[in-house]
């Protein structure tokens, strides 16, 4: 059966897109797992093997998008751009909600038991972290190639430094970002 696993990275981030991958593989890749349990040099060449072995789309969903629609019309916009792209007999995404889209089977932790899961999870991981390093350059007093947008301690302490820039989603909100943990600070 022609299995296209999908995951996605950037769902839980406060700055950057949010990137879906579909994977089918047309070939056999040695040594998948879940992109969170490889480190950045294993992904990396995982993802280039993974690439030359497969069909796939790769799906990046704007900060601005996510901010005026939604995360969930982010991520269902994502899998119906996957589903209309990559031709399956079944289309597995990783988690508990198929998002409005039925051809989706979700399964949880799908990207630690299917190998076109996996291989989902890699390419995801991989694009949306080089994104966040390109934008890096344009912003190094936030750390974006270290922290990839996510809610770290340096991350906070840097948006209270030099505030939000245009990565940010601003629909996300932080209780250490609030206005009154800031008063009488200046």
């Amino acid at each position: 059966m022609l299995v296209c696993g999908i995951d996605e990275a950037g769902r839980g981030a406060l700055a950057g897109p949010l990137v879906v991958a579909g994977v089918i593989l047309e070939k056999r890749v040695y040594k998948l797992d879940d992109s969170k349990k490889l480190s950045p040099k294993e992904r990396e060449k995982r993802f280039k093997r993974i690439c030359q072995a497969a069909r796939y789309e790769i799906v990046v969903v704007s900060n601005d998008f996510i901010d005026t629609h939604g995360l969930s019309t982010a991520i269902s916009y994502a899998l119906k751009r996957i589903v209309t792209t990559l031709r399956a007999k079944r289309y597995i995404f990783d988690g508990n909600c198929t998002f409005g889209v039925e051809q989706i089977t979700p399964i949880v932790k799908a990207d630690e038991k299917i190998k076109e899961v996996m291989a989902a999870s890699i390419l995801a991981k991989v694009h949306r972290d080089r994104l966040m390093c390109e934008y890096d350059k344009l912003y190094p007093q936030y750390g974006f190639c270290k922290h990839k947008g996510y809610g770290t301690k340096e991350h906070i302490e840097a948006i209270r430094h030099y505030g939000r820039t245009p990565l940010h989603r601003t629909s996300f909100r932080l209780k250490a970002l609030e206005p009154h943990l800031f008063e009488g600070v200046l």
